[in-house]
C-alpha cells in the first residue's frame, strides 16, 4: 500500500503538469488559470453543500436511532473530494468532482464499503460498540 501511495505522489503531479502544459498550449495560459480557479470555487461550493447535506442526514438518522454508516462514507468521500479539488490540476479536479456528485460518489462508496468489510472480517479493524464515557 505504501509503494502505491509513493508512486501516486510522483505520477499524479507529473501528469498534472503535463495536462496543464497541454491546456496552456491549447486554450492559452490565462484561460487555463481561469479554469483552475473556477473549478476550485465550484468545488468548494459543492463540497460545502454536500457536506452540510451529509451532516443533516447523519443527525436525522442518529435522532431516529439509526447508525449513519452510509452517511459516514459520504462524509469521507466529500472530505477527500474537497481536499483533492484544492490541488491545482484537471486530473485531481475530475477525481474531486467524481467524489462530490452523489451519483458518482455511490460508485466509490461501494468500493470503500467492500474495503472496510474485508478489513473488519480479517480482524484488521476492530469496532467498539459499547463505550462508557
Amino acid at each position: 500500500m505504501g509503494r502505491i501511495f509513493f508512486l501516486l505522489l510522483i505520477i499524479v503531479p507529473a501528469l498534472e503538469i503535463w495536462v496543464l502544459i497541454l491546456s496552456g498550449n491549447y486554450i492559452g495560459i490565462p484561460a487555463t488559470i481561469l479554469l483552475i480557479i473556477l473549478t476550485g470555487i465550484l468545488g468548494a461550493a459543492l463540497a460545502k453543500k454536500e457536506g452540510l447535506n451529509a451532516i443533516r442526514t447523519a443527525q436525522l438518522q442518529a435522532s431516529q436511532g439509526q447508525v449513519p454508516s452510509g452517511v459516514l462514507l459520504d462524509g469521507i468521500c466529500i472530505l477527500v473530494g474537497g481536499v483533492v479539488l484544492l490541488t491545482p490540476g484537471f486530473i485531481t479536479d475530475g477525481i474531486g468532482f467524481f467524489l462530490l456528485f452523489p451519483q458518482t460518489r455511490a460508485i466509490f462508496k461501494g468500493f470503500l464499503r467492500r474495503i472496510f468489510e474485508k478489513k473488519i472480517q480479517s480482524g484488521n479493524v476492530i469496532i467498539h460498540t459499547n463505550r462508557k464515557w
